[in-house]
């Protein structure tokens, strides 16, 4: 028989996206026995939403509170947390679920898909799948839009730690890891917007993605948010239509998948500073004046091998990433170690 199944939606003036979620749940093959929205005070129609389907609404906060929030207020053996900006296909739930069942597994998460389908969008989904992909049996990632997970091992690690303002998802799976099975789930991806990245750039919330890898990598909370990082502040997204070779893509950015976890905690702290600026090469160059030969070289092999996919990016956003590596040879040229 199926475990009973939750859906868990944090959400703050989601008005404009949560119906597109909330049908998407609706067409499900497996509906979920329930639906939760933790709502953050929004000032939009969210709450009126959520409840004219059916959907039970708790207080939330930020992330990890509404989460937490929801998942007090569920009674079924499975939490699945989705965020309001996925729509999940109609068999997503049925194929998950299933999965989750079969390889016995106590939290996972899924390969996520963009739904404006720019060649950018579909490059940075890549990405962050070859390194969910990757990481899954070393340091287990998810991002907080989905993540199923046994409602005991939930409990059992009390949920998401609400002092952890930023990857907050990650340290969740990485405490969740230790009390049952995490994997990415091999059946079914999980379209997501990628209003975030079309907001702030795609180089300028890299270098945070980065921030946020470096702190999941060695198990190490943020508890203090170095740059801005908004919650329920987004403009509505287009979507648009672009051809890409996404399977040579795919191959491509698996020669991607190392790490700079090795950097030290000086660099740690300066690279923390690059996403309160915008990155221009005299901020960049100052950054590296101030860091050890040993750390610009890591992050030179890290830069080199993402330029060798990032010539599919748009021109302006391959210029930005050629320039921080040109900044970075001249650091390793001035001291004779380029």
């Amino acid at each position: 028989m199926p475990h009973t199944l939750t859906v868990v939606i944090p959400a703050l003036n989601e008005a404009e996206r949560l119906p597109k979620l909330l049908d998407a749940l609706a067409s499900q093959s497996r509906r979920p026995d329930a639906i939760i929205v933790a709502d953050a005070g929004s000032a939009d129609d969210t709450r009126r939403i959520a409840e004219a389907v059916g959907a039970l609404v708790v207080e939330g906060g930020l992330p990890a509170a509404g989460r937490n929030a929801g998942a007090r207020a569920a009674t079924t053996e499975l939490l699945l947390f989705l965020d309001a900006d996925v729509e999940p296909e109609p068999d997503f739930i049925e194929l998950a679920s299933a999965e989750f069942a079969e390889r016995e597994l106590g939290c996972a998460t899924a390969l996520v898909d963009p739904l404006e389908r720019t060649p950018q969008n579909l490059m940075a989904c890549e990405i962050v799948n070859v390194y969910l992909d990757v990481m899954q049996y070393v340091a287990p990632h998810a991002p907080g839009f989905c993540i199923l997970v046994r409602r005991d091992v939930h409990e059992a690690i009390n949920g998401f730690d609400e002092t952890v303002v930023l990857a907050e998802d990650h340290d969740y799976v990485q405490r969740a890891s230790g009390q049952g099975k995490f994997r990415v789930l091999r059946s079914a991806l999980i379209p997501v917007s990628m209003r975030r990245i079309d907001k702030e750039g795609l180089v300028r919330i890299a270098f945070k993605y980065v921030y946020c890898e470096l702190f999941a990598m060695t198990g190490t909370p943020i508890r203090h948010v170095p740059f801005e990082y908004e919650f329920g502040a987004f403009a509505p997204s287009e979507r648009e239509v672009a051809l890409v070779d996404v399977a040579s893509l795919r191959s491509s950015l698996g020669k991607v998948a190392g790490t700079v976890a090795t950097l030290s905690a000086d660099t740690r702290d300066a690279l923390s500073r690059l996403g309160s600026v915008d990155l221009a090469p005299p901020t960049f160059e100052e950054v590296l004046e101030r860091l050890p030969l040993d750390d610009v070289k890591a992050l030179d092999r890290y830069l080199r091998r993402r330029l060798a996919v990032a010539r599919r990016m748009p021109p302006l956003a391959f210029g930005k990433m050629r320039e921080l590596r040109e900044a970075i040879w001249m650091r390793l040229s001035d001291n004779g170690r380029g």
